[in-house]
């Protein structure tokens, strides 16, 4: 492309990064970093009773952490700032165009009270008719509205603003993601609300005047945002200004469901925040972000951010909806603590500390304990870093769980016995620098020994050293266990069911 690209990523501070805002940023970002172009955060918080204390910093630092950058935004200012719509707005920014609007008479000011607008729908609804606002003042001369005005100001009434929506206009786009739309002016529901009772820029006004103003050339959104897009392109031709390329990317769905992925599914994680919490990696959590409704060529599907920059194309940006699959995150996220094992390791560790498994300062001493630790455990089949925790706890750190019937059953039947009683001589007379060959040597000897083989030679033993029957390999494990630890384990369990 020869134009300069500039897109942007304006998020409202009601809440969290959530899945779809975050896919947003990234696919706007990907987009300027790949045709050399600049990534802008807007903060849009003109709703200040739905505005949240952190969710400024929840955004900001979440998208950070995902290893986004920008080149403008509050906290990094360039020289289209203000960059948060409050501020924007005490400047006086958006009433400079308001009043623009009003004086050419393509806005108006409407006194209609909340009742009045209910009692038209009703009668609308009883009528069959589409919704749509009724202009009040049809018919009457510039002056004769100016009075109008008059008289409702004294009565204490606040005014909104509405622009004037053209009739039998169709607006029409060569949308990036969908291809040509047309929609009629008819279908927006008549003349729409551009400044609030309070003085406030309502959003398609908003942000139609912020894109303009930071010379936007691109404006990537979600597929929700297609209904609006109408609204905008009359307020771009109203104050003569460029209208930038629209792109609305597909619904993500819930890929169990297949309904539209929404805030108040519960059976789906669908913040940033929550993924970071269980150990998510971030360049996992990117990776598969950028696949949810964006496809590359060919059948690979783990990039690292660098090529995700290099080969993004904004012409395969799917229409089709894009699925959330749980299972494929999971796995993706598998693949990337496998790839940077190294690198995660002190994040597996910092688990175990957060979950009290182990004190800082011990966890300090025995580092590369703890590394042999999480290699035995089985990082490679866990699917987050905070799930090492449940696989360590009882086999590693002695927190042993009361045997179940099954347990007791394999344990005191005849072949149960013998195997305890084999095992606990033979584990007694390996030394302590025994390897896992050695503690195989042992077992393979107690089964060619007692003929023995299979759950009733491997159980009794296992449930002997660690009160469980599964978990990760028993001879690797065996090296890792402090021996006394394991005695007084096999000691216990003789003397409680054996004696």
């Amino acid at each position: 492309m020869t134009e300069e690209i500039r897109v942007r990523y304006a998020p409202s501070p009601t809440g969290h990064l959530h899945i779809g805002n975050a896919r947003t940023a990234i696919f706007n970002w990907l987009f300027a970093r790949h045709y050399n172009g600049k990534f802008i955060i807007r903060i849009e918080d003109t709703d200040q009773k739905r505005n949240i204390a952190d969710g400024e910093t929840s955004q900001l630092d979440n998208l950070k952490w995902l290893g986004l950058d920008w080149d403008e935004a509050p906290d990094f200012s360039g020289e289209y700032g203000p960059y948060r719509q409050s501020e924007r707005n005490e400047q006086g920014i958006y009433q400079e165009y308001i009043a623009a609007l009003l004086e050419k008479g393509l806005a108006y000011k409407s006194y209609k009270t909340s009742e009045q607008l209910a009692a038209e729908r009703e009668a609308q609804q009883a009528a069959k008719q589409a919704p749509h606002y009724v202009y009040e003042y049809e018919g009457l001369s510039n002056a004769e509205r100016e009075a109008k005005y008059a008289d409702f100001e004294a009565q204490g009434l606040k005014p909104v603003v509405r622009f004037r929506v053209p009739e039998d206009k169709i607006y029409a786009w060569d949308d990036i993601v969908k291809g040509h739309i047309e929609i009629g002016a008819k279908e927006v529901g008549g003349d729409w609300v551009i400044q609030k009772a309070d003085g406030m820029p309502t959003y398609n006004f908003a942000v139609v005047v912020d894109d303009h103003l930071m010379a936007i050339s691109h404006v990537l959104r979600g597929d929700d945002h297609v209904s609006n897009t109408p609204k905008q392109m009359m307020i771009y031709e109203a104050l003569g200004w460029a209208i930038p390329k629209f792109g609305h990317m597909a619904l993500i769905i819930n890929g169990a469901t297949g309904k539209k992925l929404s805030k108040r599914d519960e059976d789906v994680l669908q913040f940033v925040e929550q993924y970071r919490e269980l150990g998510y990696l971030p360049q996992a959590m990117f990776n598969f972000i950028g696949l949810l409704g964006w496809s590359p060529k060919g059948e690979d599907e783990i990039f690292s951010v660098e090529e995700f920059i290099q080969m993004f194309d904004e012409t395969r940006l799917s229409k089709a909806n894009a699925k959330f699959d749980q299972k494929k995150l999971e796995w993706i996220n598998n693949q990337w603590m496998r790839r940077d094992k190294d690198k995660v390791m002190p994040q597996l560790i910092g688990e175990l500390v957060k979950a009290d498994l182990i004190s800082q300062q011990d966890a300090d001493q025995k580092v590369e304990w703890l590394k042999s630790v999480i290699d035995v455990a089985g990082v490679d089949g866990i699917a987050y870093t905070q799930e090492i925790v449940d696989i360590t706890r009882r086999p590693f750190f002695e927190l042993r769980e009361p045997l179940t019937d099954e347990m007791i059953e394999y344990l005191t039947s005849e072949e149960g016995r013998k195997v305890f009683a084999a095992w606990q001589t033979a584990y007694e007379a390996l030394p302590l620098t025994a390897t896992a060959a050695d503690y195989m040597g042992a077992i393979r000897g107690i089964q060619n020994e007692l003929e023995i083989k299979g759950r009733n030679l491997w159980n009794p033993i296992r449930i002997a050293t660690t009160h469980e029957v599964q978990g990760p390999n028993l001879p690797e494990m065996l090296v890792l266990l402090d021996k006394q630890n394991v005695l007084q384990t096999m000691a216990d369990v003789k003397a409680k069911y054996l004696d």
